[in-house]
């Protein structure tokens, strides 16, 4: 809307000070047009704003104006919480709204405090997604939330690796994950008496970009009382990690290899470094490595190169020489 727009351009004057039309319309994602359109605007309804004319010129408030318009909408509050991720803010929906919060907040600060929160903008930056990779499209997401919020039963056209389901759920929360946003639900036709607990629930994991289609139904949802989705996120992301890891290689690794184990393998590898016997007279040292089945730990083991050797367990081992053996022979004609 036109007038939150205006709210938003004014905040940002005041926070800012002086202001090209360029960096406002990027700012309110509006064009240049648009923001003489609006700045005419607050004019015309007593804002004393001056355009200063020239190549460092822009817009500014008269010196020692400041509105008091700051109170904070029930949206406004809510979306402050995504302040460290405005790109995550902006997949659901919120991104106006929350860019709308942060102006208020800034502007009913005293001035001293303010100037350090812009310090603090201007040096730290908080980038959930991982290296690498692009995030996953997410076109459902915006609904998706809408019915966690409005705790509505939820329609879903779901991916799954053996094919396309339909699913009614009961949408509890929305996790990002590395970039990766994943729905925790329960199904809607499972059967519970009131306030059940928790853990008697059916909880269940979706990945939001694997959702194809989906609609919120007008049919509302009783909340478990005790649930607690971080909590909850945490024991899922536990019981992940103990499923995938299923056996521990013994491996011997040189100083280089040592040094990449938590670079590769995350937290497992770190442990395993951490807990590394002493060198050996060639500097190697041997660690227990968490792995998952054989053929991923192959190919995970294999990202050390030269640099590491399974002892243990010998079917590793000999899968590990196997791949290297296939390996030489495809490449020992190779000019």
């Amino acid at each position: 809307m036109r007038a939150d727009r205006l709210l938003s351009l004014l905040l940002l004057l005041q926070n800012r000070g002086l202001c090209t039309a360029a960096e406002l319309a990027a700012a309110l994602e509006v064009s240049v047009r648009t923001v003489h359109r609006d700045v005419e605007a607050l004019g015309t309804a007593g804002v004393p704003v001056l355009a200063e004319r020239g190549r460092t010129g822009g817009y500014r408030l008269v010196d020692g104006y400041r509105t008091r318009l700051t109170g904070l909408t029930g949206d406004e509050a809510g979306a402050l919480f995504l302040a460290g991720v405005p790109d995550a803010a902006k997949e659901l929906g919120l991104g106006a709204v929350l860019a709308t919060a942060q102006l208020k907040v800034q502007a009913a600060l005293p001035a001293e405090l303010a100037d350090r929160t812009r310090q603090l903008q201007d040096r730290f930056h908080l980038d959930p997604a991982s290296w690498f990779r692009d995030a996953d499209p997410v076109p459902e997401l915006a609904r998706v939330a809408e019915a966690v919020w409005e705790q509505r039963v939820l329609r879903v056209h779901y991916r799954r690796w053996r094919g396309e389901v339909h699913r009614e759920l009961r949408p509890l929360g929305l996790v990002l994950k590395s970039g990766i946003w994943y729905l925790v639900a329960t199904p809607a036709d499972a059967t519970a008496p009131a306030n059940v607990p928790t853990a008697a629930l059916s909880l269940r994991t979706y990945r939001v970009s694997r959702i194809l289609s989906a609609e919120v139904a007008a049919e509302p949802f009783e909340r478990p009382p005790d649930f607690d989705l971080a909590t909850h996120w945490t024991s899922v992301t536990r019981e992940l990690a103990d499923m995938l890891h299923q056996d521990t290689a013994t491996v011997r690794v040189s100083p280089r290899a040592l040094a990449l184990l938590p670079v590769q393998f995350g937290r497992p590898g770190a442990e395993a470094a951490r807990s590394a016997g002493p060198p050996d007279e060639e500097g190697w040292t041997v660690v227990e490595l968490p792995v998952e089945s054989t053929p991923v730990a192959v190919s995970d083991l294999l990202r050390l190169g030269p640099d590491a050797e399974v002892l243990a367990p010998p079917a590793l081992r000999r899968a590990v020489a196997d791949t290297v053996t296939a390996l030489a022979h495809r490449y020992a004609g190779t000019p």
